[in-house]
């Protein structure tokens, strides 16, 4: 089994006290909170004194005082009503404060998701990353809402017994401060092992959760493979690992919580029995003190017991928070501004320029080497190239989805380093080859929930690509509902509409990504249509694997290993015969014996 690195207790306690400073904004609730906490408190501990009062001024036999004893009674019933209603209070409060850290937690967590870079969604898998904003997240509102409750109520409700035993029997109440210490070592040996195994627990169910995701979205793939076996396989042996951890967890638990403290209750109890054992041979003793002490012995060990079948969770919750935090400090974040040389400029024109930029994911090998080229307004440039030769790098660092380090990347001569994000992304309009559409409605994807958007400019965008066709014909047209990734959809009618959302917001530049890929020949004239009256006046920078759609452009750029190795128009590559006249040829299926015909038209 592979190991988990443990946290140390003193990692554990700067993650306890990082996570309490999410209760800060709500300290006038938690006083208020802890003040009926008090009250209760001092109702559970003057209950057994009533009683003890009963037992031994007034239970005689052939005796009756009517007016102490109903003072009694009813003062009794008060405190149980009272009791009742300020604990129904007191749980809400610290319920509802427990669920706004929670909250807080939440929105922290994905906002700070939204703010990592492509690198860390490369190297981290999904399940791993909704397992933290889920899983861990719900075990932490466990901690706020059960174990911070039930231990600060345990210790006020231990601080009111040892007082009231002290108050009692001071010879006896320190007899029984020898449960303190031996309650404290069970705690600290319950937490040196639950540690551990409560790590291994969260990492499992994190690999679980990653595993699941991976198969869901694969799942077309894993069956027409026949990779069923294989995955079970593999999802089984981290499920066993799961168990094991669980199993040793339970192992813990049974040994070191309630049993353990049992046994401590059972020795303080023979200690207080045995004292007034011995205490009686010499003098009378006070029957009410002996029900009193043995009563807040059971009221001792009921929070103790509560406190130890919490600190399972309170582990779980530790364990869980080191690993959300680990999130929130996680310092992969997407290209920003450069505060430095900010630039309050905008985007006007939309000239594009790669400045000598060379880029490596890992740090250690480059994908681009040295890429200058200049997309001018109203130019489309296509960058073309085998599998792996930089297209989709040079896309990525133009938008902003990767830091770069040497070089430059320009718009409007200004680096796109001192544009804010907000105006970059404003901007610039990408299309992939593979869309994404969100749950909702046709018209939601289009808009993309942009309220200054009209309806009006949904309509015009959907005719302008040409998919208003197939939208109209649908049962609600633009109201018509969009399930997860828009699997109802055809490939060609998701790459529409994604189309069409580019086309609303009017952007300065386009970034198109193999875009009509997906979409049939009879449609992809008609785009070529549309695409041509977008380059009006617009930067298009568009990345073709079938050479017929970028015949027109004014430049196209030939990538291989990351360098570029070829440039200018399709006429002029196709007679320098390198490697696009090899590719052209190639997707054509041409013979070498019809070269000369071919470059020569």
């Amino acid at each position: 089994m592979d190991t988990i690195p443990t946290l140390t207790a003193k990692e554990q306690r700067t993650i306890f006290l990082r996570l309490i400073k999410y209760a800060k904004p709500h300290k006038k609730k938690i006083a208020f909170a802890f003040s009926l906490l008090l009250l209760t408190t001092i109702g559970d501990v003057l209950g057994p004194i009533i009683i003890k009062i009963f037992i031994d001024d007034y239970l005689t036999p052939g005796k009756f005082p009517y007016g102490p004893l109903v003072g009694l009674a009813a003062s009794y019933l008060l405190i149980l009503l009272i009791n009742v209603l300020i604990s129904y209070f007191q749980l809400l409060k610290f319920q509802e404060i427990a669920l706004k850290i929670i909250q807080q937690l939440r929105v922290d967590v994905f906002t700070k998701v939204q703010s990592l870079g492509m690198r860390y969604f490369d190297k981290t898998p999904a399940g791993s990353i909704v397992s933290r904003v889920t899983n861990d997240t719900e075990a932490i509102k466990d901690m706020f809402v059960s174990v911070l409750v039930s231990f600060i109520q345990g210790s006020f409700l231990l601080t009111g017994i040892f007082i009231a035993m002290f108050a009692l029997n001071t010879r006896l109440a320190f007899f029984c401060l020898f449960i303190l210490p031996v309650i404290f070592m069970i705690m600290k040996l319950y937490r040196k092992y639950s540690a551990v195994f409560y790590q291994d627990l969260r990492e499992r169910l994190s690999q679980l959760n990653a595993k699941l995701s991976e198969s869901l979205q694969g799942m077309a793939i894993i069956q027409v493979f026949r990779q069923e076996k294989r995955l079970r396989e593999e999802f089984g042996d981290i499920n066993t690992k799961h168990y094991l951890a669980g199993m040793k967890n339970i192992k813990v638990d049974g040994l070191l919580l309630r049993p353990a403290i049992d046994l401590v209750y059972v020795a303080a109890l023979i200690v207080v029995l045995s004292y007034f054992g011995v205490t009686s041979f010499n003098q009378p003793i006070e029957i009410g003190v002996l029900y009193a002490f043995v009563n807040y012995l059971d009221r001792f060990f009921e929070p103790v017991n509560q406190i130890m079948m919490r600190l399972s969770m309170f582990q779980q919750a530790i364990i869980a928070s080191s690993r959300v935090f680990k999130l929130l400090d996680e310092e992969e974040l997407s290209p920003g501004q450069n505060v430095d040389k900010p630039s309050k400029e905008t985007i006007s024109a939309g000239e594009v320029t790669f400045d000598n930029v060379s880029f490596s994911y890992d740090g250690r090998k480059d994908v681009l080497k040295k890429i200058s080229f200049t997309a001018r307004p109203g130019e489309t440039v296509a960058l073309v190239g085998h599998t792996g030769s930089g297209k989709s790098s040079i896309i990525n660092l133009l938008m902003r989805f990767y830091e770069f380090e040497r070089g430059d990347i320009k718009i409007d001569g200004q680096s796109i380093k001192a544009y804010p994000m907000e105006e970059l992304r404003a901007k610039m309009g990408l299309v992939l080859q593979d869309p994404f559409l969100f749950f909702g409605t046709v018209r939601d994807n289009i808009k993309l929930y942009d309220e200054g958007m009209k309806d009006k400019e949904v309509e015009e965008a959907a005719r302008f690509v040409q998919a208003s066709s197939f939208i109209e014909k649908l049962p609600d047209q633009y109201g018509h509902a969009v399930v997860e990734r828009g699997s109802t959809f055809s490939s060609g009618q998701r790459q529409l509409i994604a189309f069409a959302r580019t086309v609303a917001r009017k952007p300065k530049i386009l970034v198109l990504d193999e875009a009509t890929a997906n979409i049939d020949t009879e449609t992809e004239d008609s785009i070529q249509e549309a695409l041509s009256s977008m380059r009006k006046g617009r930067t298009t920078i568009a990345i073709a694997h079938r050479l017929s759609t970028i015949q027109d452009a004014d430049l196209i750029l030939v990538l291989h290993q990351g360098e570029i190795v070829e440039r200018g128009s399709h006429q002029e590559l196709l007679v320098q015969k390198g490697i696009y006249h090899k590719m052209y040829l190639l997707q054509n299926g041409l013979v070498e014996g019809m070269e000369d015909a071919i470059s020569n038209t």
